[in-house]
C-alpha cells in the first residue's frame, strides 16, 4: 500500500491541503466574532466575493450544502417547491435538506446529455396558482454540473424564462470558477469577468472555496442585502455561526486572489488523464470540459471491474465509483501523478 505522501488522490477536488502561502495568510488573519458580525477577515471576504460577482452582500458558511439550504429556505417557504435537475447536488446529494428542514418540495426534471434542463420541461413544471399544487417559487441550476459547463446562452434563456414566470433563480456554483475558466477559454475573456456574467443571471449564487480553489473549508452565498439577512437567520438555526471564522475566511480570500487562473491547469490535466485511459477495451471515457473525468464500463472492462478500486488503492491511486468511475484533478495533483494513474489503470486491464 502506498503511503499518504505518495498517493495520487483523484477522489475529489475537496481533498486538497492548504498551500504554505495559504497557511501563512490564515495565521496572520485578524479575528473577531462573526456571530456578532465583528470578524474583520470574514467581513472582508464577504465583501470581496459579493463585489466580484456583482451582488450587494454575501454570507460565509461552513459548507456548500448549508449554503444551498440557506438559499432555498430564504427563497421558498413551507408548501413551496423549486424546480431542479435530477442530478443537481442540492437535490440528489444533500440529504433532502430543503424538504426535511423547510418543507420545501423539489420538482426534479431530467437533464439533457449536455447537463441542461430543456426549457419546455421547465415551463411545463411551473404549477398553476391552485390549492391542489405546491407553489412553484424557484429554479435551481448548477454550473458546472458533473464537470460540464452549461452553455451561457442556455443559462440566459433558462433564467430569463424563470424570471418571466415570477420565479427566483438560484445557482449552485460550487465549481463556478471552473465554469468561468472554461467559459473564458471559449470567449478569450478573463475568468473573473465570465464568473460575474454567469452569476448575474441569478438572484442568488453559492460558491464553494474548498473544491478547486483549494481552501480547507467554506462556501459563500451571495444575493441582495434583504436576501442575505434572511439567510443569516437560517445559518444561525442550522448551526453555521462559527465565531472566529476569519481563520477560515483568510484561506478562502487567499484562494480567490491566487487560485482562480490556475484552474486551467486542472482542466488540462483532466484532458491528459482522459486521453491516457481512452482506448481501453470497454472504457467509455467522457470528454472532460473542466476537471472531472467520468468513465462508463461495458463489456470486458465491466466484467473485470470488481477489483479495480482495490488495485488502484494498492498502487497509491484513489478514485470513486459511486455510479460511474470518476477522477477529479486539483491543486495537489500534477502531471506525474496523472501519468501514474494512467499507468495503473492500464496495467490492471492489461493483466
Amino acid at each position: 500500500m502506498a503511503s499518504a505522501s505518495t498517493t495520487v488522490d483523484l477522489r475529489s477536488d475537496t481533498v486538497t491541503q492548504p498551500t504554505p502561502a495559504m497557511r501563512a495568510a490564515m495565521m496572520a488573519a485578524p479575528l473577531g466574532d462573526d456571530v456578532f458580525a465583528s470578524d474583520p477577515t470574514a467581513n472582508a471576504l464577504q465583501e470581496k466575493i459579493a463585489s466580484m460577482l456583482g451582488f450587494e452582500a454575501a454570507l460565509f458558511v461552513p459548507t456548500g450544502t448549508q449554503s444551498n439550504l440557506c438559499a432555498i429556505l430564504s427563497h421558498c417557504g413551507r408548501g413551496d417547491e423549486y424546480i431542479v435537475g435530477q442530478m443537481a447536488h442540492c437535490y440528489r446529494w444533500e440529504g433532502g435538506g430543503a424538504a426535511v428542514f423547510g418543507s420545501v418540495q423539489p420538482q426534479p426534471l431530467d437533464h439533457a446529455p449536455d447537463g441542461t434542463i430543456p426549457l419546455a420541461q421547465i415551463e411545463a413544471a411551473v404549477k398553476p396558482d391552485d390549492a391542489h399544487f405546491a407553489r412553484t417559487k424557484m429554479l435551481a441550476l448548477e454550473n458546472t454540473l458533473g464537470g460540464k459547463l452549461l452553455p451561457f446562452d442556455y443559462v440566459q434563456a433558462a433564467t430569463g424564462l424563470a424570471k418571466s414566470k415570477g420565479l427566483q433563480r438560484h445557482l449552485d456554483g460550487a465549481r463556478l470558477f471552473n465554469a468561468a475558466v472554461a467559459q473564458a477559454a471559449q470567449t478569450g475573456s478573463d475568468a473573473r469577468i465570465e464568473g460575474r456574467r454567469i452569476a448575474q443571471c441569478f438572484d442568488s449564487v453559492s460558491v464553494c472555496f474548498s473544491k478547486g480553489l483549494g481552501a480547507p473549508i467554506g462556501s459563500a452565498l451571495c444575493g441582495s442585502r434583504e436576501f442575505i439577512a434572511r439567510a443569516h437567520r437560517i445559518r444561525k438555526m442550522a448551526g453555521g455561526g462559527m465565531r472566529q471564522s476569519g481563520l477560515l475566511a483568510a484561506a478562502a480570500s487567499h484562494a480567490l486572489d491566487h487560485h482562480i487562473d490556475r484552474l486551467a491547469d486542472d482542466h488540462a490535466l483532466a484532458q491528459r488523464l482522459a486521453d491516457g485511459i481512452s482506448g481501453i477495451d470497454g472504457f467509455i471515457v467522457e470528454k472532460p470540459q473542466t476537471n472531472i473525468v467520468f468513465v462508463d464500463l461495458e463489456g470486458p472492462a465491466k466484467a473485470k471491474s470488481a477489483g479495480l478500486m482495490a488495485h488502484l488503492a494498492e498502487h497509491g491511486v484513489l478514485a470513486t465509483g459511486l455510479y460511474k468511475l470518476r477522477f477529479v484533478t486539483h491543486l495537489d495533483v500534477d502531471a506525474a501523478g496523472v501519468d501514474r494513474a494512467i499507468e495503473t489503470v492500464r496495467a490492471y486491464f492489461k493483466n
